[in-house]
């Protein structure tokens, strides 16, 4: 067993930073305040082949694993553009379309997924659903040659840039009347789709939406994989989820304590600089701990993943978020502690971090919800929802 990564990935690493760098938290950050997306960036990063890292090399990726696009995502975050779609095209819908996709899907959409010219969104959650996905009532029906859809999500990412939203509901069964969950591709310019952005205090070039489907007619095609799969290819995409916004949440701690760092070694008061003293030292080497211990665990379940062991995933994947997510909340807030009141000022950037690290400890599953998990599965204790 090895602590350290490849130099593979460090040597990825080390070019991803410089690159991100070259944007930064000003460029996110002014972007988000336009409503505009970090078209750019996007753009940039899909030439250099850093968002296809995950992805099969015979459809343009990297042929490398979910531990490659953690690592890109991470060292954006770090740089101070945590672009959320990363975990959404990339790792939940290019890694269900690599496992389990058809042929034709694989050809039609890996490629775009890896260059960055194409962008999928992923819609699970509903108003009435929540974390209980057992709860999703978006059903598709089988019509003719293809199918109609209908039902509604809520809080899902990156439609407006989106060309087809990844939609999991259900798959009637005209035999059984029985409903299988299964994934659907929607083109974002469906007839019947619509889709409304949701106001949100979160600063973010990502934005939020609720979806409408109303009788929306898609081909036999737009089922995604194997009908029988539907269950399996979601979790699929849901351990790489996690993994991603571990990743997100650690790069973005990173990026809140190295600006506090570096105020707290060149902000004097009483002759000496701040970080001499341990009132501030040591909750910022706390945070330290903190972060590289998330960082760690999510390492470990992008290995998991890598290697196949999808149960053992499953379980990292739900403590490196956790971990990260808290790690990152309490890293926002010590920076800005340490900054005081320039803590809150746009110079800085990190009053706006303060939301976003807060969207950590709910999305994409909530602390509680990771809590129930590691207690019935890991602790073996009984159910308790």
């Amino acid at each position: 067993m090895r602590f350290t990564e490849s130099d593979e990935r460090l040597a990825l690493r080390e070019a991803v930073r410089s690159f991100a760098s070259s944007y930064g938290g000003d460029y996110y950050r002014a972007k988000a305040r336009e409503g505009a997306y970090l078209t750019e960036l996007w753009a940039e990063a899909g030439k250099l082949g850093y968002l296809g890292a995950n992805l099969p090399e015979e459809f343009g990726g990297g042929g490398g694993g979910i531990g490659d696009l953690a690592a890109v995502l991470e060292e954006f975050s770090a740089a101070g553009c945590p672009t959320l779609m990363m975990v959404v095209s990339p790792a939940i819908c290019g890694t269900v379309l690599a496992r389990f996709g058809t042929p034709e899907q694989r050809r039609r959409w890996l490629p775009g997924i890896a260059s960055g010219e194409s962008v999928l969104a992923f819609a699970i959650t509903e108003p009435d659903a929540g974390s209980n996905a057992h709860n999703i009532t978006t059903t598709a029906r089988p019509d003719g040659d293809g199918w109609v859809l209908s039902g509604r999500k809520t809080f899902i990412s990156g439609v407006d840039v989106a060309d087809a939203v990844f939609v999991v509901g259900r798959m009637e069964d005209t035999a059984t009347g029985r409903l299988a969950p299964a994934l659907f591709m929607v083109p974002t310019d469906a007839p019947g789709f619509e889709a409304r952005r949701i106001e949100m205090d979160l600063v973010s070039p990502d934005h939020q939406f609720a979806l409408f489907m109303d009788g929306v007619r898609l081909p036999a095609d737009a089922l995604v994989g194997d009908p029988g799969s539907g269950l399996m290819q979601l979790f699929a995409g849901l351990n790489p989820e996690r993994i991603m916004a571990a990743s997100l949440a650690t790069g973005s701690a990173l990026h809140a304590l190295e600006r506090a760092v570096g105020y707290a070694s060149q902000r004097e008061v009483w002759g000496r600089p701040i970080g001499a003293h341990q009132g501030l030292s040591h909750p910022l080497a706390q945070v330290k701990v903190e972060v590289e211990l998330a960082r760690l665990m999510t390492q470990k379940a992008a290995a998991l993943y890598d290697a196949g062991d999808d149960a053992g995933a499953g379980e990292a994947a739900n403590m490196a978020k956790y971990a990260a997510g808290e790690a990152s909340a309490r890293a926002v807030d010590q920076a800005v502690q340490t900054l005081g009141g320039n803590g809150l000022a746009t110079e800085y950037g990190l009053g706006a971090a303060v939301t976003a690290s807060r969207l950590g400890r709910i999305a994409p599953v909530s602390r509680e919800m990771v809590l129930n998990y590691v207690a019935q599965h890991s602790l073996g204790l009984p159910k308790s929802y």
